[in-house]
């Protein structure tokens, strides 16, 4: 390898968990990271799930909870339990079946 040669790096698969740390993704990443993660937890059956979104100045937990309200994946959500993370984190409980989008 040489500098200024393009680098390949492979992803690689990690198990799903009932829980997603958002501390490593940029905040532009937020939604998309969110909204990909629901529909996964969702296929793999589970029920209720965590966003740990921290507690700063609120500007991912107010991105997380703006995709939150808006999905069909979603049946409702709110603070997690101090134990689990207090308003640093939302626990999600999702829908049996896709609800319709808001209007």
């Amino acid at each position: 390898m040489r500098i200024g040669e393009p680098v390949t790096i492979d992803a690689v698969p990690l198990p799903l968990e009932d829980s997603l740390d958002l501390h490593s993704f940029r905040p532009e990443e937020t939604a998309d990271v969110v909204r990909e993660y629901l529909g996964l937890a969702r296929a793999a059956g589970f029920r209720e799930v965590r966003i740990v979104h921290g507690r700063g100045r609120g500007v991912q937990r107010e991105t997380v909870r703006r995709v939150l309200g808006g999905s069909a994946e979603v049946a409702g959500f709110a603070d997690a339990p101090p134990e689990r993370g207090g308003w640093g984190a939302t626990v999600v409980r999702l829908a049996d079946r896709p609800r319709p989008p808001p209007t």
